[in-house]
């Protein structure tokens, strides 16, 4: 009996499989389309004081259907790309609307979510030569401009939990090399990570973990790509880092290019599994059948 029938029978022994069936690998047709019929979350504005950047920056926020001041949520930091800004997540993979959908299905734990700018300067405009040397390094610098500014203003401001098992941060391409630099090099602060597309940007694994055995303490590392995607080395060398390392992750290789038909998949996906138990090693079994 080979390897793969093992770990299913296994599985559907535990009764884990059976619950792992509403996983689907690819949205259903519909998923990131609006219905009336359902309750809908909220999309605001929010403006917070950022010492990092010297300025007053923006950001969205997504507070779920049925949000109450009285309750204590867990949060979603979920970040752009080069090309983006604090509304291309918005404007383009429409996650508040994937997000109600999925709520509607009770299939979401619920949660906040905040869609920041991830170029951390005081022009901070996608406009002019994106790949200008000042401002690639904003995106480093954001690190420090959303664990000191953005992070304690959004947990004063909101009924949020504040420690690290109730914190998840994840983004595309550019976005998603810095979750990889900023989750795995914060560990104490998160515990949730979704790295779709990742960027030229992503350290080496060496760098991202010296001692690879600290990824244990995160509760979900979740790695996709789009086979298409020429970035696809920078995904795939932190999941055989990590693979080397026996340290448990999603890695999942999807249909598809370096574009939101991916990412919005991906949310899609990776929403689904925060700030609730994950059986990683059931979920790459079900994204990798055929």
């Amino acid at each position: 009996m080979n390897k793969s029938v093992i770990l299913a029978l296994g599985l559907v022994l535990s009764g884990i499989f059976v619950s792992a069936q509403t996983l689907d690998k690819q949205a259903p047709q519909g998923f990131d389309v609006e219905n009336s019929a359902i309750s809908h979350g909220k999309i605001d504005t929010i403006q917070y004081s950022s010492k990092t950047v010297g300025t007053t920056r923006k950001a969205l926020i997504y507070t779920p259907p049925g949000f109450k001041k009285s309750e204590k949520y867990p949060v979603l930091y979920l970040l752009h790309g080069i090309g983006g800004d604090e509304k291309e997540w918005f404007n383009q993979g429409k996650p508040n609307i994937i997000l109600d959908n999925l709520y509607a299905q009770g299939k979401l734990q619920p949660m906040i979510v905040v869609l920041p700018n991830g170029r951390a300067m005081k022009n901070d405009r996608a406009t002019g030569d994106i790949m200008a040397k000042d401002k690639v390094q904003a995106f480093a610098t954001f690190e420090k401009d959303l664990l000191t500014d953005l992070i304690p203003f959004v947990e004063k401001k909101y009924p949020v939990k504040k420690d690290r098992e109730n914190r998840a941060l994840a983004g595309l391409s550019m976005g998603g090399g810095q979750t990889q630099n900023f989750a795995f090099g914060n560990i104490d602060k998160f515990a949730w990570l979704g790295a779709f597309s990742s960027a030229p940007n992503t350290k080496e694994p060496n760098q991202l973990l010296p001692n690879s055995q600290d990824a244990l303490k995160l509760k979900l590392i979740f790695i996709s790509c789009g086979d298409a995607d020429g970035l696809m080395p920078f995904s795939k060398r932190t999941s055989d880092y990590l693979r080397k390392n026996k340290i448990p992750h999603i890695f999942y290789i999807e249909p598809g290019g370096h574009d939101f038909k991916v990412w919005k998949n991906d949310l899609y996906l990776f929403s689904q599994l925060l700030f609730k138990p994950v059986n990683q090693e059931e979920v790459n079994f079900i994204l990798k059948s055929e």
